[in-house]
């Protein structure tokens, strides 16, 4: 093999802090040995990463994957896990779920009625890590998630947007119709609030399913003999200047996110805005590296940024995380010989 160390892969990596991921892993020498796998819609429109992959860089490729069509993500995973059989990458050695999309109330759905926004950023995610678990390093992989402020309705970062004001919005998960409402779309809808306050929460609702699957991916590999080994985390970047604004109006878009923010950052280099490249080496820190914070195994933990941090008490609920898993297994229409995890269901 010509990468021992590893393939790490990353989705989402075409702009923002998908692009700065790749441009570090790509080119920092204390990540050299690594071969990258860079997942975007479209390989071959992918300026913003080949932008940053073009000065001279460590073993990398550009992948095409749509998360929100589950047969490609099927199609994409097969391949991935038939190269790593027959010894042209190494074993996953990090598996970055950094893909995300947000309408700001301009809200579309798949061909066969899912609210893309679920689908993208939750769902494509879900199925494609049960797929790629054959394919990690068994001893010491890593798979971590992006998460997101935006997971928690009582965190105070989203006092002012006044997006969670109203009490039905508190919960996100109330019962097996409750889930299939954000599925489909109808929970927090553009019709019923066309503001970009809607497009947000479902935003919110994909990523609370994705901290879910932190807790819930590894308690199930706890007690799997294969892989026990194998850790989940997930990391809250904070707030950057990134294109996940690019649906949003012009106040949103250029004024807060490319004029007040970077000001900001500026001017408080560790403050409340980040930039991606320093949300980017918090992100490769808990993916492939080792610190007193992460210790050597770092499951089922969560970081705003450097910093472990506890996330919404939704997240952790057991019983809400069970029915959020069993939905996804029906959704996704998963089968035994798909996947390796053995308490899968």
């Amino acid at each position: 093999m010509s990468s021992p160390k590893g393939t790490v892969i990353v989705t989402g990596a075409n702009g923002g802090l998908g692009s700065a991921i790749a441009e570090q892993v790509s080119s920092e020498p204390k990540f050299n040995g690594y071969h990258s796998l860079f997942a975007v819609r479209d390989a071959k429109q992918a300026p913003a990463l080949e932008s940053v992959l073009s000065k001279e860089s460590h073993s990398h490729e550009l992948v095409s994957l749509d998360l929100a069509n589950l047969d490609h993500v099927r199609q994409v995973a097969e391949d991935i896990n038939a190269r790593v059989a027959r010894g042209e990458i190494p074993p996953i050695q990090a598996l970055i779920l950094n893909a995300g999309f947000q309408d700001f109330g301009k809200q579309i759905w798949t061909e066969d009625g899912f609210d893309v926004t679920f689908r993208a950023n939750y769902l494509g995610h879900w199925l494609l890590t049960l797929l790629l678990l054959k394919s990690m390093n068994k001893e010491s992989g890593r798979i971590v998630v992006i998460g997101s402020q935006s997971h928690d309705p009582y965190d105070k970062r989203n006092e002012s947007t006044g997006v969670f004001t109203e009490e039905r919005y508190k919960t996100v998960v109330t019962d097996q119709a409750g889930f299939d409402a954000i599925a489909k779309g109808t929970w927090s809808s553009a019709k019923e609030d066309p503001s970009w306050r809607s497009g947000f929460r479902r935003y919110g609702a994909s990523k609370l399913f994705l901290v879910m699957m932190v807790y819930g991916l590894q308690r199930r590999m706890n007690t799997d003999p294969v892989l026990d080994n194998v850790c989940i985390l997930g990391v809250d970047p904070g707030t950057m200047m990134t294109g996940l604004q690019r649906r949003a109006t012009w106040f949103i878009r250029v004024l807060i996110f490319q004029i007040i923010y970077p000001i900001i950052a500026f001017l408080i280099p560790n403050g409340p805005v980040r930039t991606t490249g320093q949300s980017a080496s918090r992100v490769l820190h808990a993916a492939l590296e080792s610190s007193p914070e992460l210790g050597a195994s770092p499951k089922g933990l969560y970081f705003l940024g450097e910093e472990l941090y506890e996330p919404s008490a939704e997240s952790r609920d057991t019983h809400k995380g069970d029915l959020v898993w069993k939905e996804s297994v029906k959704y996704t229409h998963l089968e035994e010989r798909e996947t390796i995890l053995r308490n899968w269901q």
